[in-house]
């Protein structure tokens, strides 16, 4: 999994935004955490420990600003928040997710069975497929 820092400064630069201290900081609280699922909560807290006079406001329309950018996206594990990871170009789609029900961990699943499944689906409805989620729930092993 490689984490290009400079590949993502220069999307900021492409589509004429500054990488301004406050978005490199919640940048590097997200690549830092990258094998976190944080919430805008959990980065504003990270942020904030660093750089107090930082608003949650600034970290909401960042994380929009990222998300635009296509250097991270949201995921929503139904909890009643929504979450950020980072966006890997070397990702046809987004892993997959097993979620504990009882302590909320979350673990991410890369073997992805599923394409030959969506080819079947396409043709048989005449429908493109951009990509899918699928969220599996359950007991992790420390709450079986």
């Amino acid at each position: 999994m490689d984490i290009n820092i400079e590949e993502m400064k220069e999307k900021f630069k492409e589509e004429g935004y500054k990488l301004t201290t406050q978005r490199r900081a919640i940048l590097d609280a997200i690549v830092e955490n990258h094998e976190k699922h944080l919430s805008p909560e959990e980065v504003y807290d990270i942020v904030k420990a660093k750089y107090p006079e930082i608003g949650i406001a600034t970290v909401y329309r960042t994380l929009q600003l990222l998300e635009k950018l296509n250097i991270i996206y949201r995921v929503n594990f139904d909890d009643g928040y929504n979450r950020y990871e980072l966006c890997y170009d070397s990702e046809s789609h987004q892993h997959h997710h097993l979620i504990c029900l009882k302590c909320g961990k979350v673990m991410e699943v890369k073997l992805d069975l599923l394409e030959s499944l969506e080819h079947q689906i396409e043709k048989e409805n005449e429908f493109k497929i951009i990509d899918h989620n699928v969220k599996f729930f359950g007991y992790c092993s420390d709450c079986q």
